[in-house]
């Protein structure tokens, strides 16, 4: 049995390891046109980057689609590394605010007890002269 954990581990090493060297691969064709293209400057904060500094500047993806990288570079957008962090940071807020919201909406109107249902009556009937309004 010990074989079929080792197998199975392997196995799973083996995939990783593949998909990030395709990550990889790919991410260096893009990140080079891009570098070749753009000034070597953060579109967010305007740093300027040289040398050994060059690897925080990073190619961002506009439309957050990896896979879309025309040849003229109009997806991409150079970000050093804490604008870039920032970038998916603010879109993942964003998306977690447009699920809560869209959550909050369906299930307020699930709630089975209304603790103020009877609220707006006794406030007409403050304002009409009922009983207690006198």
């Amino acid at each position: 049995m010990p074989k079929k954990k080792s197998n199975g581990s392997d196995q799973l090493s083996r995939v990783v390891a593949d998909a990030r060297r395709h990550m990889q691969e790919r991410e260096k064709t893009y990140r080079e046109k891009a570098l070749k293209l753009f000034p070597h400057v953060c579109g967010r904060c305007g740093r300027e980057f040289s040398g050994k500094q060059l690897r925080e500047l990073t190619v961002h993806h506009r439309d957050h689609n990896h896979d879309n990288n025309p040849p003229d570079g109009s997806n991409w957008e150079l970000l050093c590394i804490y604008c870039h962090d920032n970038e998916h940071g603010r879109l993942e807020v964003a998306e977690s605010y447009d699920n809560s919201r869209s959550t909050r909406e369906t299930s307020e109107s699930d709630f089975s007890q209304r603790p103020f249902a009877a609220l707006e009556a006794l406030l007409k009937s403050k304002t009409d002269g009922g009983p207690e309004g006198k």
